[in-house]
């Protein structure tokens, strides 16, 4: 019955799932702040100057030797043949000083809920410019238009790909975990499947309740979904192999396992949902979109891995575990749980016999990883954002290497008519401004062009802009109610922007974690270490990541990687604390704490460390995607989970548990009604 629900659920989803693609956003104004000055910018234009859906693309020209009469000649062909793909007047040709580069503006449609139009308009002017170019002209297009179309190339397709190179990935890690060629179909399939439930959900919502999809939503999604997919399948199979001794009946194996199991992954998925949730509070669209994608994909993966995948299994029977299925033993305990997790009952038993020692020489280290946090540099610029050479960062570079750097995308200020005069005259003060033009006059409005020194998104064309705006917003009355926005704006608002929502949500995603841990583990010391141990984990990671960023030669960051590391590194990685101390915390009513602790450790040492190296190896394939802001992302992940992993839960949490000894369930008392034995190896110096 359960399968035939899913069945069903699956062949809807699957159906809207195939439309997904329809209702990702990726224009710049759906990321901005609502309230921030280049929002105000951008709303001027499309009710004053119809420039609603329509970008700019700068056709950029450039022989070193110095331009030609043909392509001069070639140059005003393009401006005659583009006409018929302009919106509105293409400007006339600007020639350098060293008449070794020109360029054109060509005011292209776009749509926002279509990207295919930008895309599909900037391919044919780069088809109609290339082609008609005499031999030796470099000929590339940029601008705000030309970068657009670059991040709609390199996201085209992208889901399929990156959706087969995680499963690929997922199963060969579940071929080697599991050593069975059957078993790792099953936790794949029911993750697969639920993830086109999930689809199917976001793009309800996208079409029709407004929700904001967009490229980085959309693989954090198909990431997420099977990396913590399969966690949840990984911690759910082992008890249910550990149950399947206990019991003969596959049916009582698999409901007591499902019981055992159900507190920790719930609490991890409820982890997950609330502090995504958190998400809708913050101030960039793109934020406030990314949770409720993230928290339907993980509800949905829940309800997979403990009702769909539960029913598979036991609608397969023991022969999925084949060559190692199972046997029903009767009196298994102590002695075969040493036997069954050698390993780990040697690890537990060495943490049990220094754990001081241990818990402190972790920290230092995770303190020690903490100072490479020196090492970040936060702000990219457009040339910073690929980890490829694109038209848009090309022809941008070539643009400054014979015009002002800010050419391609000057300041847009849009003043009250009546003020445009005593605007420009400020503007043209400001340091840092090469020259202010009048582009446009109409609703009362004026619409200023002002170029800049510098390359957009940089440093000091920021500053530059926020030089321009302290200007106007010291004139008269009306120059007080100019805007500014373009390029370096969006910037600037969206660096500022991004800053407030680290103060703002990280707080609040903390009190969620924090809450889920009391609730969970009825106790208030434990959850204050564990947060603790979170916080200096995601910290340490952020270090690792920055000197790792240096390598790579991307040392630069955008603000938003703190918050999206910060989110899914502690919400994530205290779920490997969850599944460790929810497992403790039941052994230690079993057999004390030191033997509960140890115990915990040694049964779930191999499913956890499995679940780690198969979310860190997800997260590494966002590498695939060619730009820097997911190749970060990835890496930073990763690079935290890797450390939860292995120093935190395996050594950190561990160790620090038995130093501070049945204390930590304060103020809960979770008494042993049973003292039973720790296996052998784990009683050493008891």
């Amino acid at each position: 019955m359960v399968f035939a629900v899913w069945l069903i659920l699956i062949m809807v989803g699957g159906s809207l799932a195939a439309d997904f693609g329809s209702v990702q956003n990726n224009e710049t104004q759906t990321w901005l702040p609502a309230d921030a000055e280049s929002t105000k910018a951008i709303k001027i234009a499309e009710s004053q100057f119809a420039d609603k859906n329509i970008m700019i693309a700068d056709v950029v020209y450039v022989r070193d030797g110095g331009l030609t009469d043909a392509d001069l000649a070639a140059i005003d062909g393009d401006r005659t043949a583009l006409a018929g793909l302009a919106v509105g007047d293409i400007s006339k040709v600007t020639v350098s000083d060293d008449r070794k580069a020109a360029f054109i503006l060509v005011p292209l449609r776009s749509s926002q809920s279509d990207n295919t139009v930008l895309g599909d308009a900037v391919a044919k002017v780069r088809t109609e410019v290339e082609g008609g170019a005499p031999a030796g002209l470099d000929v590339r297009i940029t601008g705000a238009a030309g970068n657009v179309a670059d991040y709609i190339d390199v996201y085209s397709g992208m889901d399929a790909t990156l959706l087969l190179v995680t499963l690929a990935v997922v199963a060969v890690f579940l071929l080697v975990i599991y050593r069975s060629p059957t078993l790792w179909l099953v936790p794949l399939l029911a993750v697969g499947l639920s993830s086109q439930v999930a689809t199917g959900l976001v793009y309800l919502l996208g079409k029709h309740a407004g929700l904001l999809v967009n490229g980085q939503s959309s693989y954090v999604l198909t990431v997420l979904m099977l990396g913590v997919g399969t966690d949840y399948a990984l911690l759910l199979i082992a008890r249910y192999r550990e149950e399947l001794h206990r019991h003969e009946d596959r049916h009582e194996a698999m409901a007591l396992a499902l019981q055992r199991c159900l507190p920790a992954i719930a609490a991890s998925a409820g982890t997950v949902v609330i502090a995504t949730l958190c998400l809708v509070f913050g101030s960039m669209n793109s934020t406030r979109g990314l949770g409720p994608v993230v928290a339907i994909g993980v509800a949905v993966v829940f309800l997979a891995m403990t009702s769909l995948l539960p029913a598979l299994l036991v609608i397969f029977g023991r022969w999925l575990f084949w060559p190692f299925a199972p046997r029903h033993t009767a009196g298994y305990e102590a002695a075969d749980i040493e036997k069954d997790h050698g390993v780990w009952a040697r690890f537990s038993a060495f943490v049990g016999r220094w754990p001081r020692l241990i818990w402190i020489a972790t920290a230092l280290v995770l303190v020690g990883l903490a100072f490479g946090t020196s090492a970040i540099k936060t702000g990219q610029t457009q040339a910073e954002q690929f980890t490829k050479t694109v038209d848009s960062v090309r022809g941008q570079e070539l643009l400054g290497q014979h015009f002002p750097s800010g050419t391609s995308a000057p300041a847009d200020v849009y003043v009250p008519s009546a003020a445009a005069d005593a605007a420009t005259g400020i503007a043209k003060g400001v340091a840092g401004v090469t020259s202010v033009n009048t582009v446009a006059t109409a609703g009362g409005w004026t619409h200023l062009a002002a170029v800049l020194n510098d390359a957009p998104d940089t440093a000091a064309a920021r500053a530059t802009v926020q030089r321009l705006r302290a200007a106007l917003d010291g004139g008269p009355a009306e120059v007080r109610q100019a805007v500014v926005g373009g390029q370096s704006a969006v910037a600037l608002d969206t660096s500022e922007a991004q800053w407030s929502e680290v103060k703002l949500l990280v707080p609040l995603i903390l009190g969620v974690v924090l809450l889920m841990l009391v609730l969970l583990l009825r106790a208030v010391v434990a959850p204050v270490l564990l947060l603790v141990s979170v916080v200096l984990s995601y910290a340490a990671a952020v270090g690792a990541s920055a000197l790792l960023f240096r390598a790579l030669d991307h040392p630069n960051v955008d603000r938003g990687l703190f918050l999206f590391g910060f989110l899914f590194l502690v919400a994530l990685g205290v779920d490997y604390t969850i599944f460790l101390m929810t497992r403790a915390r039941e052994e230690v009513q079993r057999r004390g704490h030191r033997a509960g602790i140890l115990t915990s450790l040694t049964v779930t040492g191999g499913v956890i460390t499995s679940a780690g190296l198969v979310l860190a190896a997800t997260f590494c394939v966002l590498a695939v995607i060619p730009t820097v802001q997911s190749l970060q992302q990835g890496l930073l992940v990763a690079v935290g989970v890797l450390l939860d992993t292995f120093l935190v839960r395996s050594l950190l949490i561990p160790a620090l548990s038995l130093e501070v000894g049945p204390r930590i369930w304060l103020p809960g008392r979770p008494a042993a009604e049973t003292v039973e034995p720790l296996p052998a190896q784990a009683g050493v110096r008891s």
